[in-house]
């Protein structure tokens, strides 16, 4: 199922570093590639980095919190020197023009337009309710669809009504329903659209996917037992008529599983997730971390999900409902009645929905069957490590197969980096991308131009290459490291990044994924 390298690299890298005396919490990243520059949401402070290196600042925007609100968010009993303070935790791009950007401004989420001509705050400041969370310790996710801001979030100041909601400029607030059946204390981690509307105007089949962890309502337990979600809703979603109105007639959700059905262990909380797109939406690929509640077992997980299989659960999966049993006390059991028609499934025209659909749909929010990873257990398992953040590349090697390459984050600041060979993941190396020993809050992945990754911490910002060929001194290290993106250079003798290669004909480079060092040219003896 999963190997663990024997020697893992953790030499001393050269990696390009952002940090700004004074400024905390680096943890909002956004990638223009376009633009070739990286966005930085930090405390009280929004940044532009060049792309190709990070340690070169292009511009600077502070945004504090007025004296009256920090005295408010005082009075309220939150702390001076962290909680009232604006955490960025919001940066979107809007237009060529503009990111949206929103924080949490003293427990008092506002929103802004950020101009990229003069990189300045424009125009009035907007409501952050519902668009970005109060607390800074609060998990939740953003995602921008063709001008609208879906959010997981939570809406009120005590963090305890949880919303998946839609802002756009052109309607009004569209929102989850207040219900523990909806959602029961979730833990947002991502969020993302997947485009299957290709053939309609409108892209209503458009559907946006969120990834949490909550307390679940369909298992009894002695203690709060948490289980991860799955659950979408459609793009073309205007709410119900009457019955669920400025509400989603779409929303429903799964139990995403990442077990290992051997041992009977489950990995019962996900931490983050990435989706891996293709042309094609059913050839994509979900990558998602878990960790379990209990904190003493010390192992982290990788699962895999293919869309179809999604796609499946929330196309046939049975309907769950609630039952009254014995002194009033509440079951999810197994809905087995009719469906009413026309289906709650589909991304109809929701304002023409009938009320019996849409009853049903408020009361039957959530799905029995569970999304199965591929394989039906983990890719990769680490023991006493904590995986934070995912990310993850589709790299094409020099014997022409395609490979998956997986960047994991931890809790202690490494960087490991992981390949899918027939099944079975090899881990390549682990490296110390932080100088402290921290957790790293996000990750993400520039696959065209720089081949970087951005990490984002606490205490600032690292840019790493996805390979560091050039540390194995000799064929044999860059062979037995099986790394898809390195080759041996017989000519030069030295390890090289095969997409680092203009010029180089390919055809003198060796690599070999299943580790066969004969390859390698003899040494001379002398």
């Amino acid at each position: 199922m999963f190997k663990i390298c024997a020697s893992c690299l953790s030499t001393e890298l050269k990696l390009v570093e952002f940090s700004e005396p004074g400024i905390f919490n680096y943890s909002t990243l956004l990638l223009s590639e376009d633009k070739d520059v990286l966005y930085v949401g930090a405390r009280e402070a929004i940044f532009e980095l060049r792309m190709t290196n990070v340690s070169i600042k292009n511009n600077k925007v502070q945004w504090k919190v007025p004296e009256n609100h920090m005295t408010m968010c005082i009075v309220k009993g939150k702390s001076k020197e962290t909680d009232c303070l604006n955490y960025i935790r919001v940066l979107q791009v809007l237009d060529d023009k503009r990111l949206y950007v929103c924080g949490t401004h003293a427990f008092q989420p506002v929103c802004h337009y950020l101009s990229l001509k003069d990189f300045s705050l424009e125009g009035p400041a907007e409501d952050g309710r519902g668009k970005c969370s109060f607390d800074p310790s609060q998990s939740f996710t953003t995602v921008m669809v063709d001008g609208e801001l879906y959010s997981g979030t939570s809406y009120n100041f005590l963090g305890s009504e949880p919303i998946i909601s839609r802002y756009s400029l052109s309607q009004s607030l569209l929102r989850t329903e207040y219900s523990t059946s909806w959602l029961n204390e979730p833990s947002f981690v991502f969020a993302d659209v997947i485009r299957e509307g290709k053939n309609s105007a409108d892209g209503e089949d458009d559907k946006i996917y969120y990834f949490f962890t909550e307390v679940s309502v369909e298992y009894e337990f002695f203690g709060k037992l948490l289980i991860p979600r799955i659950a979408r809703v459609c793009k073309g979603d205007l709410g119900g008529q009457r019955t669920l109105q400025k509400k989603w007639t779409s929303f429903l959700k799964a139990k995403l599983v990442c077990s290992m059905p051997e041992l009977n262990f489950v990995f019962n909380v996900v931490t983050d997730v990435f989706i891996l797109k293709t042309a094609d939406w059913r050839e994509t690929v979900i990558y998602g971390v878990f960790t379990s509640q209990w904190g003493n077992v010390g192992l982290s997980a990788v699962c895999a999900y293919d869309m179809l299989s999604v796609e499946n659960v929330f196309s046939k999966g049975k309907y769950m409902q609630k039952a009254t049993v014995e002194q009033s006390h509440t079951k999810w059991v197994r809905y087995n009645g009719i469906t009413p028609h026309p289906s709650p499934r589909s991304c109809n025209s929701s304002l023409h929905l009938p009320d019996k659909t849409l009853q049903f749909v408020k009361d039957h929010p959530l799905l029995e069957d569970p999304v199965l990873p591929i394989g039906n257990g983990p890719k990769l398992i680490t023991k006493d490590v904590s995986y934070t953040q995912i990310a993850v590349e589709r790299v094409q090697a020099l014997d022409n197969n395609v490979y998956d390459v997986i960047f994991t984050g931890t809790d202690k600041g490494l960087l490991h980096k992981s390949v899918v060979y027939d099944g079975l993941v090899h881990t390549v190396e682990e490296i110390q991308l932080l100088h402290k020993s921290e957790p790293i809050k996000t990750l993400l992945l520039s696959s065209q131009g720089t081949r970087s990754l951005y990490a984002g911490s606490d205490s600032g910002v690292v840019q790493s290459p996805t390979a560091f060929c050039d540390k194995y001194p000799s064929c044999s290290d860059c062979i037995l490291t099986r790394d898809p993106y390195c080759a041996w250079d017989p000519d030069s003798s030295t390890c090289v990044n095969i997409f680092h290669t203009q010029g180089l004909t390919h055809r003198n480079l060796i690599q070999s994924l299943n580790g066969d060092a004969d390859k390698c040219p003899s040494v001379s003896a002398y």
